[in-house]
């Protein structure tokens, strides 16, 4: 018999909610398949099963799960292993939650007859109720895991996170808008898609707090979302803990964008200073391996093996760092391949905790034509950001000629612990003469 246990998915986090389960309890699944999904202040996460074998949860679904906590045991046999009763493993619930939650439609009472005091997913502002299994404390397979009820309730009715029904119950949000996203489980970033998608501001009388700027009322507290949370979280640990300096540096980057083009034409896939950028950064480890490290204490800096290239995306729905792994591995095209997917899941939230975890430097774009200088947030625990702004076009005199250059303003914030500011020039020295002879990053990368 192999227990599961919750691993440590962030820093950020205590305790990660248990959104689904994937397979039915006593299922057989093979090692690697994925048996449950977890979620965290800032994305979802797959647990998979180790070895082949039957799975039984020890878990019910909207469960409260810190790190170490029992989530599943798998046996080789069909029976259940009789040590700890389903639902009542060393871990925390959410509130009212002794068992697994199944949604069923109520009459507003916030429970179900014959249950016990419903879960903080039911209730008066969704119209759905958690009850309790009577008894075991399991989740009943395949209600739970439609959203129907047993008895026949509608089976249209979606699972709700802990943390989701808390947003929903702080917004106001109707049932019906609930209901109408369609998804059977209904986690955060599926409320807060739904709130920035509203367009008449909230009634002041209401005491609603807004989560969009623009919907922001004079006098009502604006609620900042889970992903402003986190961002709030890393500025402050940054700027209490971290002396930072900074330096500057103007690029040529028109060699690369000609380049870029070309290249975006022939893998069908953007590629632009972002994807140059993220390549040239990683071509820099070997020489540079100090800009990599990871603090240790006052005294010492851990090494990096490879670089792991965090770069930031906002789409509009939060700000995201998810993070190119092992980069100087990688080849322009898979960057960019990387980079679209990661775009495409800022719309929605919808990343895996590895894609946001396990950066050594980070890389910040600011698109806005009319910037010319942002100085970068370096985060916790690294001990370089760079500020990557959009190209513009100048004037130069060379040769006695006027010419028209494509240059960029690139910036490097640094741990004036450990880099000092002859260091910080000669990496930015070094990044531009690989921007400037773009052929260079492509031919390593190939």
């Amino acid at each position: 018999m192999t227990d599961i246990r919750v691993p440590k998915l962030n820093s950020n986090d205590t305790a990660y909610v248990l959104v689904e389960w994937l397979v039915a309890d006593g299922q057989r699944a093979e090692a690697g398949d994925p048996i449950v999904l977890l979620e965290t202040s800032k994305a979802t996460e797959e647990l998979v099963a180790e070895e082949d074998g039957f799975v039984w949860r020890e878990l019910p679904v909207n469960a409260d799960c810190p790190p170490g906590a029992l989530i599943a045991r798998i046996t080789t046999g069909g029976e259940r292993p009789s040590a700890t009763p389903p639902g009542t493993a060393d871990c925390g619930s959410a509130p009212g939650m002794g068992a697994a939650s199944k949604v069923s439609s109520t009459s507003g009472t916030g429970s179900a007859s014959g249950a016990g005091s419903a879960s903080r997913t039911g209730t008066a502002a969704t119209g759905v109720a958690a009850t309790e299994t009577a008894g075991t404390g399991a989740a009943e397979t395949g209600a739970a895991e439609t959203g129907a009820a047993s008895g026949g309730g509608p089976s249209h009715e979606p699972l709700i996170t802990v943390p989701a029904q808390e947003l929903i119950d702080e917004l106001g949000i109707d049932p019906e808008e609930v209901r109408a996203l369609g998804v059977p489980v209904v986690r955060t970033a599926d409320v807060e898609r739904l709130v920035a998608g509203r367009m008449a501001p909230p009634d002041p009388a209401s005491g609603v707090a807004p989560s969009d700027p623009a919907s922001g009322v004079a006098g009502v507290p604006y609620a900042l979302s889970r992903v402003q949370r986190a961002v709030a979280r890393a500025v402050r640990s940054s700027h209490e803990t971290i002396p930072a300096a900074y330096t500057v540096m103007k690029i040529d980057v028109g060699a690369g964008l000609e380049m870029a083009a070309q290249l975006t034409r022939e893998i069908r896939r953007p590629v632009g200073l972002p994807e140059l950028v993220t390549c040239a950064v990683a071509r820099l480890h070997a020489t540079f391996p100090l800009f990599y490290a990871t603090i240790v204490d006052e005294n010492s800096a851990m090494m990096a093996e490879a670089p792991h290239i965090g770069v930031t995306i906002d789409t509009g729905a939060g700000l995201y760092v998810p993070v190119i792994h092992d980069a100087a591995g990688r080849s322009v095209r898979d960057v960019a391949n990387r980079l679209m997917e990661y775009r495409l899941a800022a719309v929605t939230g919808d990343f895996r905790e590895s894609d946001l975890t396990g950066a050594n430097i980070v890389v910040t774009l600011h698109h806005d034509g009319d910037v010319t200088l942002a100085i970068p947030l370096i985060f916790p625990g690294h001990v370089c950001a760079l500020a990557v702004t959009a190209p513009q076009a100048v004037l130069r005199l060379e040769a006695g000629e006027v010419v028209s250059r494509t240059v960029a303003d690139i910036g490097l914030a640094y741990d004036h612990r450990l880099i000092n500011g002859r260091d910080a020039a000669l990496f930015l020295r070094a990044l531009k003469a690989l921007l400037e002879a773009p052929e260079e990053v492509v031919r390593r990368s190939s």
